[in-house]
């Protein structure tokens, strides 16, 4: 038997039965999650054995991690998977103003792949290494079409099926597609132009795409359809989706209810909110999961309890733009299974749920309907029971052996009696110690399997570069760069832009 961290390399599962304890442990009983003083937890071959004190066994391996927790791994439902633009809004408005829609002398001139398949092979790859060092263990990406032909390419999501069996991070995928897309014709006016046959033909590839790869790297890779958003998306497409998702036995991700844009639109066409259309077509269903509710109506979030629809809260991203889910309570006193999603880089849940905790008390106006551990349970159970795995999000015998270990020795955390607590009120990812995705060492001190994020950083900050060199062609009246996105401050030693 070995004791210690020697040996420990990611990428690699450690050979025979490994016994894992700390100062705290995550375990579940009788539904719920449990804290265990000085637990241990112990697993082979991918799977949990014991969760508690006094393993009676033998075990091959022995691992303190001292005061930290030991955590089920993290569950991301809205994972970025490209490189984040959604902060060049942040104080840069109006949006369509700034590049965030296509201008019609854009569309005319012929949209176009702003990345290689390399350069988007390459963001699949440094997003998965980023959510493994915020101790997300499952993740379903979620990325920007704006800067696209048209959808996702299959080849792109090839390369991430390599990238997350390589790396060892559990995920959903398949390239997303859409029948329409936003277009500016005027200052403040957008307008959906549809392509019904692209959304067909993106949607059998994403279809044929999952057939050919569920189940891969030991099962770390699943299928799950994207149509990109319910504005863009036809009925048809819709109905030819949930279809294909009873098919196939997966769940599909529907952006809708959040944004003015996207209400206005589905209004103009539809006549109602986009859940009520769903509704009256019967596509709201659990195999539906639904980022982010933040226009949701009371009669939209009726439907969502009714149908078992899951919501994808992700409060950092509607924080910083302004909006914020009424409520979080609210959604959880009606039945509404409440998954997390972070949406932006980088994807730190833990500063996710700080932040759903202080919007959702401000929803309320009250401090006591909210507590640290409900926002603990929605990147948990609740994304494992958005997923359909009754085996994922908590730790105990027979769950996949996904665990995040947080230091609770970090000099920036205060002390405190409830690790829990702490570790949504000061903790942030930078305290994950480790992780196991399946039993296998995927993260550890910060280490990634056959990745430098260090050198990954650099090459992501060209590309970012180079894509924002290229605004001005795809901005109304194409101001510089200079003007789209201005500095916070007058710069002073060098060319502003």
């Amino acid at each position: 038997m070995t004791q210690g961290f020697d040996g420990l390399v990611p990428g690699r599962r450690p050979e025979g039965r490994t016994l894992i304890t700390a100062s705290w442990v995550v375990g579940h009983k009788d539904g719920g999650h449990r804290l265990l003083k000085k637990g241990e937890v112990v697993f082979e071959n991918g799977e949990v054995l014991f969760v508690g004190h006094g393993f009676p066994g033998e075990v091959d391996r022995r691992i303190d991690f001292g005061n930290a927790l030991i955590s089920p791994g993290l569950i991301d439902l809205d994972a970025l998977s490209d490189l984040d633009t959604t902060i060049l809004g942040i104080d840069n408005h109006p949006g369509w103003a700034k590049g965030r829609v296509w201008p019609r002398s854009y569309v005319e001139a012929g949209p176009y792949e702003m990345y290689t398949q390399a350069e988007l092979a390459f963001q699949k790859r440094f997003a998965f290494g980023q959510l493994l060092l915020n101790g997300i263990t499952t993740a379903a990406p979620i990325a920007s079409l704006f800067y696209r032909e048209w959808g996702e390419t299959v080849a792109e999501f090839d390369a991430a099926a390599e990238a997350a069996g390589d790396l060892g991070l559990r995920v959903y995928l398949s390239p997303a597609y859409r029948s329409g897309g936003m277009v500016l014709e005027e200052p403040g006016r957008m307008v959906p132009v549809f392509d019904e046959e692209r959304g067909f033909q993106g949607l059998k590839n994403a279809i044929a795409y999952i057939e050919r790869q569920n189940g891969r790297h030991g099962d770390l890779v699943r299928g799950m359809l994207a149509p990109d958003r319910v504005e863009t998306s036809t009925l048809a497409l819709l109905q030819r989706t949930d279809a294909a998702a009873r098919d196939l036995g997966c769940k599909f991700r529907l952006h809708m209810a959040q944004g003015a844009m996207e209400v206005d639109t589905v209004r103009a066409l539809h006549g109602s909110t986009a859940p009520v259309w769903l509704a009256k077509h019967g596509l709201l269903s659990d195999r539906l999961i639904a980022p982010h509710a933040t226009n949701a109506t009371d009669e939209d979030l009726g439907l969502y309890a009714e149908n078992g629809v899951s919501i994808v809260h992700c409060p950092l991203v509607s924080g910083r733009g302004g909006s914020i889910l009424r409520s979080f309570s609210t959604c959880r006193a009606r039945g509404i299974n409440i998954a997390m999603g972070t949406d932006t880089t980088p994807p730190d849940m833990l500063m996710n749920l700080l932040t759903g905790l202080i919007t959702g008390r401000v929803a309320d106006a009250a401090p006591d309907g909210l507590r640290c551990a409900d926002l603990f349970d929605a990147a948990t159970v609740g994304g494992a029971k958005a997923l359909g795995r009754a085996d994922l999000g908590h730790l105990s015998p027979g769950a996949r052996a996904d665990i995040a270990v947080f230091s609770l020795d970090d000099t920036a955390m205060a002390p405190s009696i409830d690790p829990i607590t702490t570790i949504v009120t000061g903790g942030s990812g930078k305290i994950t110690r480790a992780v196991f995705v399946d039993g296998r060492l995927s993260m550890f001190d910060r280490k990634l399997a056959g990745f430098d994020m260090d050198e990954a950083r650099r090459q992501a900050q060209a590309q970012y570069d180079g894509l924002v060199a290229k605004y001005p062609e795809r901005s109304f009246n194409h101001p510089p760069v200079a003007e789209i996105f201005p500095p916070s401050y007058p710069v002073e030693g060098g060319v502003n832009g």
